[in-house]
């Protein structure tokens, strides 16, 4: 398994307790603006369909939105430490530096 910097892998053996502790942090991106979101999870497949339906505040900011990074922990504290570091201003300029060396400009 391939980590992130910061991010606290869980082991692939015990399913259960993989799977039960799951906590993932996401970044998503407004394409109509470009403006950033950060947030955390325990199912990001509800969150995301919450965020899409515009049931967050997020979903009626961002609209049109795309999910851009994802990184998983074991733990809620842990995950919460490193959103705040994300919202920082190192970390807004690791996710500005990740975004111009991983992401394809968009435009034409």
């Amino acid at each position: 398994m391939q980590g992130v910097v910061g991010s606290n892998p869980i082991s692939s053996t015990n399913r259960f307790a993989r799977d039960a502790m799951r906590v993932v942090l996401y970044l998503l991106k407004s394409r109509r603006d470009g403006r950033r979101y950060i947030g955390i999870s325990n199912d990001l497949t509800r969150r995301l369909r919450e965020h899409r339906a515009r049931k967050t505040k997020a979903g009626h900011i961002l609209r049109d939105l795309v999910l851009l990074h994802t990184e998983e922990f074991a733990d809620h504290a842990s995950a919460r430490k490193r959103e705040k570091f994300l919202k920082s201003g190192q970390g807004r300029k690791w996710l500005d530096d990740l975004e111009g060396k991983s992401w394809p400009a968009e435009g034409g």
